[in-house]
């Protein structure tokens, strides 16, 4: 599909794109209003009758039926028949289209992109991997651009329209800008990627911090499903924090609301790659983890991961975390640490936001209770009695996919924002 097509097609979908101006009536103005409401209320809630949506939003009948017959006709819902056994017309139930609208999540880590295409029942439809992790060299900019484009262009061929691309990726978000403050060679002149890439395309980009993704996604579709106080500590090559309060993302006055992993824990500590000493990512991270086996190797230690002694760069934190669940001493007590240290810095964050649930996310959710345990052990030991009092802590169930699930909640809201 070219690109002028895709804008022109995009266009006329007048839920999403045009901000209303002062030609427009008020009917108008509460028609489109309503519509997203619609969409808001089953991408959230799933599949309703016409009854419950005029009873949870507080729309006509009438008036829902004929919003309901447009967002029919333009494709963002289905509607089926429910067999109610019952004699006279079976109630029509509506849902979101799961072959037509759709979102591009790219998600961005150290070691590689994926682009992922999801429809708006949360199924991924379509997923590539690319050995491309980000840098600050202008190269990758270029590089991921390529990436995108190529996704949308090969997506609008196979009918698959795209309303919107969701960017997730580490470092600090200006949540006003989109600018990455970790990553600068993401932005060109003070322009986002998010602009670049709307711009090219005439679609909304929506950029979020991947541990605050991922806190989204364990609020709505994981353990914390239930909980509307909640710290999601993504533990991959870094350390990162995000929080749900009040089942809002918390982002602080810029965006940069949750880097515990950048808080000194060791003033006498290692090098950061921030560039200050002795942070939390220095002491608990998978980086830290694997740091800690190569040396204690190095210098001897008896453990069944000594074959990797002379070829240390084979080593993979799976390896770690099988020794240590197979009872090798050493993995065990290296896990143990890290956890211990994990819990001191949670033990902070637990002070400060007062959360009734700690979901463990990363790479290190893999140990399970090895990890879990150290945790919960710190947290009592450094926690005042009452910030305690009903706490858990768990690991993930979903894993990755919460990242994911919660970057394209987080896009559906906000295309279906109201104010």
């Amino acid at each position: 599909m070219r690109r002028d097509t895709f804008k022109m097609n995009f266009l006329k979908n007048t839920i999403l794109h045009s901000e209303l101006n002062h030609k427009e009536s008020a009917v108008e103005s509460k028609k489109i209003k309503n519509k997203r409401n619609i969409l808001k209320h089953l991408y959230f809630e799933d599949k309703k009758s016409i009854a419950e949506l005029s009873e949870a939003l507080f729309i006509s009948i009438p008036t829902l039926t004929a919003h309901l017959e447009e967002l029919l006709e333009e494709k963002w819902l289905t509607g089926e028949e429910m067999d109610t056994k019952k004699q006279g017309r079976n109630p029509t139930i509506y849902s979101m289209n799961p072959d037509h609208k759709h979102n591009l999540v790219i998600d961005i880590t150290t070691r590689s992109t994926k682009a992922v295409l999801l429809n708006f029942r949360n199924e991924v439809i379509s997923e590539k991997v690319y050995e491309l992790g980000v840098t600050n060299d202008q190269s990758f900019r270029t590089q991921l651009l390529e990436i995108i484009d190529g996704a949308i262009e090969s997506f609008g061929f196979l009918d698959k329209e795209i309303v919107a691309v969701g960017l997730t990726l580490p470092g600090l978000i200006n949540k006003l800008t989109g600018t990455n403050q970790t990553y600068l060679g993401l932005n060109s002149e003070n322009t986002s990627l998010s602009q670049v890439i709307s711009a090219k395309w005439g679609i909304p980009v929506y950029v979020l911090n991947d541990s605050k993704a991922t806190v989204f996604g364990e609020s709505l579709f994981g353990v914390g499903r239930d909980q509307n106080h909640l710290l999601s500590i993504n533990v991959d090559w870094g350390v990162g924090l995000a929080v749900v309060l009040n089942g809002q993302i918390f982002n602080g006055a810029s965006g940069f609301a949750g880097e515990l992993g950048h808080v000194q824990v060791n003033p006498d500590g290692e090098l950061c790659g921030c560039g200050k000493i002795g942070c939390l990512d220095t002491v608990a991270s998978a980086s830290a983890l694997l740091t800690r086996v190569k040396r204690g190797l190095s210098q001897g230690e008896v453990s069944s991961l000594a074959r990797f002694k002379d070829n240390v760069d084979q080593l993979t934190l799976e390896d770690v975390i099988d020794a240590a669940a197979k009872g090798d001493g050493f993995a065990i007590d290296i896990l143990y640490n890290i956890g211990i240290e994990l819990g001191k810095g949670l033990s902070v964050a637990v002070h400060l936001f007062n959360p009734r649930l700690i979901v463990i996310d990363g790479v290190l959710s893999k140990a399970g209770n090895l990890i879990v345990n150290p945790v919960e052990f710190a947290i009592n030991k450094y926690c005042l009695p009452d910030f305690k009092e009903n706490l858990t802590i768990q690991v993930t169930e979903i894993g990755d996919s919460a990242k994911l699930l919660g970057m394209n909640a987080f896009v559906a809201k906000r295309l279906f924002k109201n104010d």
